[in-house]
This record gives structure tokens, C-alpha cells and sequence, in this order.
């Protein structure tokens, strides 16, 4: 069955199958389909299941016209025994942090469990979440072996890190790079000839441990130099030069140098859990991991420091924190999405009320905002909203917020994305983080 799944690979005559429809899974789905394979998407949640079989898309990076662009080649369900006739199994579920910042692998568990209810000879299953090294072979492995067949012989397993940016148009499912490793030769040859069908390009590894690897660099490595220039922004405000300006003159170096941006923090789903399923791994080798770990003292303090910076800006206007309509621009944890999964809003808006501040927001993706016992709507950006605030917070920088607006009527502004600069919007009542 093996042979016969790889001839099929070959001649991109297969179906695919993709277990969880969230910001990964269901553009999996759609650039499957749009590259002309049968896909099948299933959740949990019938909500989103319900919504997707009617046409309505629940995430930004896919929009109705989308849907009905591939709907005769893809179906959804909640029943995961629908997906046992699709050749190809993909796993794109969550990978959040447990108590005490541990890895939390039981979605993937899950996942490995239904799969193995329905695993027939001939399959390929490619995991996709981001996990720690070690998650492809001694976890789901041992999963769909318990349903009797075994690795190479009857099935093929694989890990391919998900990439996606979500909200920016230009990289999307179909031209980002993809890193493949299996579990066996055979199943990293069977992963590559998939994602070949719908990607520009793939790169093969030696192992799944490998691939697994290669995911918590690359977002370690963000995570390290934000910690940087978030470090460096607050030297740069001490001796008296613009981080900005400095990280735009050195951006102009051809090579060995690639320019990072300070904030109020990190957030979304990869950048603030990858390093710390990094540093679980490592410290089961008895390895440390000391340099990630200051980055993480560094970046988690960056909401204080924005509440700090407000205080201070308050106080130069002869006003207390405690007491002030403070006006919180954005709260997605990145432009242009919907999504504040892991936001540092959250910190800095509690922060903010915890030092006595009556806290208001506007996000135009982001219509209720209710996490951690903070329940808001957002506000109309106008004139009088504008006005009535003693400080305006700037923390995610929309392109459509009008921001000549908030310029021209903001008494204070806290600007710790450079949203006004950028613009050339300037006056002293501005304030940089």
C-alpha cells in the first residue's frame, strides 16, 4: 500500500484530509483545493463547521469569495470518520502552554488518537503544529501504532512546520518555503511530492526531530531580537536619540544585519510559547538556555514599561494615572487581523486598570474584547472620543485608523509602535515608548 500511496504522490493523484480549521488548517484547505485536490477539513467545534459549509469564514486570511472559489472540491464535518477515505492526513492544531509554561501537546494527542481510529493502510499523516523535538516520533507515532499497523510498512508519517503570517498579503499557504522531515526516508520523500503539488518550494531534512527543530529556531530567534531593540529602545530614550531613526540608518547595511522593531511586548500564537517549548526541551537534556530565558525577562516586562511610559507622560501634563481616561488604540496582537490571541494589550490594559485608569478602546477588528476578566467593546474613533481622553496609547498600528485624526484631537498620545512618525505625523504632544 505504500508503493501504491507514493505512485499516487508522484502523480498528484490525491486527496487530502486536514484536522483542525484555524488560522493554519483552513488555508491548508483552500490552497489544497485551489491547486486541484479533493480536501476535507474537520473541527471540533460545529460553529465553525456550520459556518464554513455555508460559505462564511471565520479567520482574515480567508474570505467568503475564497470559499466559494474551491466549494466544489472541499466539504467540511465534525465527524473525523469522514476523513478516512483522504489519502493524506494533515494535524494543525493548537500547541499552547500549560501551567507553569510547560508544553501542552493533548490537542496533538487528540488529533493522533482520532486518526488512529480511522488510520487504514496506505495513508500519510504529516503533522504540522509546532511542537518540541521529539513530538512526531515518540508521541503520535506511538499513537497510530497502537491501531495495528506500522510505520513504513502500512503507513507514512511526517512534520512540516506551519508558516503563515497572518494578515500579510504577500506570503501566503502557496509561496512560503515549506520544511519537510519524516519519521522514515520514505515518509520525508512521501511529505515533500505533497507539499510539491501546492507549494513553490520545499526543503527536505534529515529527521521530523529535525523540521521540529527548525520552527522553534526561527521563532526563537525573533523572540531573541525584539528582546534586543525592545532592550536597546529604552538605552536610546536615556541618552537622547530616536530608536527608530537608529534602527532605520542601520537597516541600510546590505549584510549581517536584518532590522527588528520595539513595542509594548510579543504576541499571537508562535512567538511568546515557541521558545518556551524550546527551553522544556532542553532542559530535558540537561541543556540550559540562559540567553532565551533573559529574552523572556526582557519582553515580559514591556507592558509594565508601557504603563510606566503612560504614567510618566500623564505626569508631565500634571496628571495622575490613577484617575485618567486613558484611550487604547488597537488591541489584536498584530495589523490588520482580528486576532489577539496571546496580545500584549491584555497586560498593558490590565496594568492600566490596575493602577486606577478608566480604560476605553477602539480596534476596528476587533468589535468586544473580553479575556482575563476585562469585558469592552470599541469605541467610535471621532473628534469627542478623541478629546475626552487624557491619553491616547497607541499598541497595534491598523492601516485604517485615522490617524491625522487622533493627531489633531489626542490631548497625549503614547506612541509605542511609531505609528504617527511613520506617517510624518508629529507634534509635542507625542510621546514614543
Amino acid at each position: 500500500m505504500i508503493d501504491e500511496t507514493l505512485g499516487k504522490l508522484e502523480k498528484w493523484n490525491w486527496s487530502g484530509g486536514v484536522v483542525g480549521l484555524g488560522y493554519i488548517g483552513l488555508p491548508l484547505v483552500v490552497t489544497m483545493a485551489r491547486a486541484g485536490v479533493l480536501a476535507s477539513g474537520f473541527d471540533v467545534k460545529p460553529e465553525v463547521v456550520d459556518a464554513l459549509t455555508a460559505g462564511r469564514s471565520h479567520i482574515d486570511d480567508v474570505t467568503a469569495d475564497d470559499l466559494a472559489e474551491v466549494a466544489e472540491l472541499t466539504s467540511f464535518t465534525t465527524n473525523v470518520a469522514d476523513l478516512a477515505d483522504r489519502d493524506v492526513l494533515f494535524v494543525c492544531v493548537p500547541t499552547p502552554l500549560a501551567v507553569g509554561k510547560q508544553p501542552d501537546v493533548s490537542y496533538i494527542e487528540r488529533a493522533a488518537n482520532d486518526i488512529a481510529g480511522i488510520l487504514r493502510p496506505g495513508h500519510l499523516v504529516i503533522l504540522e503544529s509546532t511542537t518540541y523535538p521529539g513530538t512526531t516520533e515518540n508521541t503520535v507515532r506511538p499513537i497510530l501504532e497502537s491501531s495495528g499497523l506500522e510505520l513504513d510498512k502500512d503507513f507514512l508519517l511526517a512534520y512540516s512546520p506551519e508558516r503563515v503570517d497572518p494578515g500579510n498579503p504577500s506570503f501566503r499557504t502557496s509561496n512560503i518555503p515549506r520544511v519537510v522531515g519524516g519519521a522514515s526516508e520514505r515518509s520525508t520523500e512521501a511529505a515533500a511530492l505533497v507539499y510539491e503539488r501546492f507549494v513553490g518550494k520545499v526543503h527536505r531534512v534529515s529527521s521530523a526531530r529535525t523540521a521540529e527543530m527548525a520552527k522553534l529556531l526561527e521563532n526563537t530567534f525573533r523572540w531573541v531580537n525584539i528582546a534586543l531593540v525592545n532592550e536597546l529602545a529604552a538605552v536610546s530614550r536615556a541618552i537622547g536619540v530616536d530608536i527608530w531613526e537608529v534602527i532605520e540608518a542601520a537597516a541600510t547595511k546590505p549584510f549581517g544585519y536584518m532590522p527588528f522593531y520595539p513595542g509594548p511586548g510579543v504576541g499571537g500564537h508562535c512567538i511568546p510559547l515557541d521558545p518556551f517549548y524550546l527551553q522544556w526541551a532542553a532542559r530535558l537534556t540537561g541543556e540550559g538556555t540562559r540567553f532565551v530565558e533573559l529574552a523572556e525577562t526582557i519582553n515580559a516586562r514591556m507592558p509594565q514599561v508601557v504603563v510606566n511610559r503612560v504614567q510618566d507622560a500623564l505626569n508631565e501634563h500634571t496628571k495622575a494615572l490613577r484617575g485618567s481616561k486613558v484611550l487604547v488604540l488597537g488591541v489584536a496582537y498584530k495589523p490588520n487581523v482580528r486576532d489577539y490571541r496571546e496580545s500584549p494589550a491584555v497586560e498593558c490594559i490590565l496594568g492600566l486598570l490596575q493602577g486606577g485608569s478608566e480604560v476605553s478602546y477602539h480596534d476596528p477588528y476587533v468589535p468586544a474584547f473580553r479575556h482575563r476578566g476585562i469585558d469592552l467593546s470599541s469605541v467610535d474613533l471621532t473628534a469627542e472620543t478623541l478629546e475626552a481622553a487624557d491619553c491616547v496609547l497607541i499598541l497595534t498600528d491598523h492601516d485604517s485608523v485615522d490617524y491625522p485624526l487622533v493627531l489633531q484631537h489626542a490631548p497625549l498620545v503614547v506612541d509605542t509602535r511609531n505609528a504617527l512618525a511613520r506617517r510624518d505625523l508629529r507634534n509635542e504632544r507625542v510621546r514614543p515608548l
